[in-house]
């Protein structure tokens, strides 16, 4: 059995833990203490979040409009 995982693809669980993952890494980018090189691996962790969510999010709006209405 294929799971959304298994395929590629995030589910809305997925979506939400991405959500709050960014969260954590723009409250950690606020703190001014932040070392450079954290900042540069959290921006790029941000970044491929971001595009991982966009992913589902442009799925979900093809799937949306290949249902029949």
């Amino acid at each position: 059995m294929s799971t959304a995982s298994d395929s590629g693809r995030e589910s809305p669980a997925d979506v939400d833990a991405i959500t709050a993952r960014l969260r954590e890494i723009a409250a950690r980018l606020r703190d001014p203490e932040l070392p450079e090189s954290e900042a540069g691996e959290l921006a790029r962790e941000a970044a491929d979040l971001v595009g991982r969510a966009g992913n589902e999010i442009d799925r979900a709006l093809r799937g949306m409009a290949e249902e029949p209405r």
